[in-house]
């Protein structure tokens, strides 16, 4: 009667951890704790809220650390069901999956903070723990999906990563040969001119710098057009491969 319901408590929790159909109690209240754990790591790096709620922030972050604990391990021990991580290799075998150290890099900031007196580096690895973002996609059947869609257009990201290195360096010369004699202060270099050129191919815009020549003008219209494009282009190729994967 005991083995039925220890069985019976696995099937319920291997079905919540990998069922990406829908999305169980389980992985809702999992969501929600993250949510809850990422609003305290910010609270707390305001002074004024940290003296006054430090003790309460304390048990907060105890209370996450332990649930997300038990999460880990309850996955490591409902994996076993899962053919390829049956038995002992098995199960060490999905540690070291992606997953699995997403859930583990949600643990561990947490255990160096209670071990660490440093403070540079606890204010540090406090901050870590905001790789508890990370979990949302194992516990998200939508966001799992946009993950699979962005592992797919890696090679074409790259591509694009190229051309818009290309385009830059590109701009940041042009510029300069066309704006340095007159302008030396910001566009005297390459390496100044890049910044310039970053914020024109980014559709920022800040105005600090900008060229005052007919021909530096005339080149910022053509970066700025170029830098839609840019946009546009890694936008397109994921949203291509999302709906692929959806289907």
């Amino acid at each position: 009667m005991r083995f039925r319901k220890i069985k019976k408590i696995l099937s319920y929790l291997f079905k919540s951890f990998h069922d990406d159909e829908k999305s169980t109690f389980l992985n809702k209240f999992i969501t929600t704790v993250i949510i809850l754990s990422l609003i305290s790591v910010v609270l707390e790096t305001e002074d004024v809220f940290k003296n006054k709620y430090e003790y309460a922030l304390n048990i907060f972050e105890t209370i996450f650390l332990i649930i997300f604990t038990l999460e880990y391990f309850l996955r490591i021990i409902v994996a076993g069901r899962i053919e390829k991580y049956s038995g002992f290799m098995g199960r060490i075998k999905f540690i070291f999956s992606p997953m699995s150290i997403i859930d583990l890099l949600a643990i561990i900031p947490s255990l160096m903070t209670a071990f660490s007196s440093d403070f540079l580096l606890l204010r540090i690895v406090r901050l870590l723990r905001m790789l508890r973002l990370l979990k949302l996609i194992q516990n998200n059947p939508s966001l799992k999906l946009f993950s699979q869609a962005l592992i797919a257009s890696k090679f074409q990201l790259y591509a694009c990563f190229a051309i818009t290195l290309l385009i830059l360096f590109a701009s940041s010369i042009f510029i300069y040969l066309l704006e340095g004699n007159i302008q030396p202060e910001a566009f005297g270099s390459i390496p100044r001119s890049m910044w310039w050129a970053i914020s024109t191919l980014t559709t920022v815009g800040y105005g600090d710098v900008y060229p005052i020549t007919v021909l530096g003008k005339v080149f910022a219209g053509i970066v700025g057009i170029c830098g839609i494009g840019i946009i546009a282009m890694p936008a397109g190729i994921i949203s291509a491969n999302f709906k692929s994967h959806k289907k």
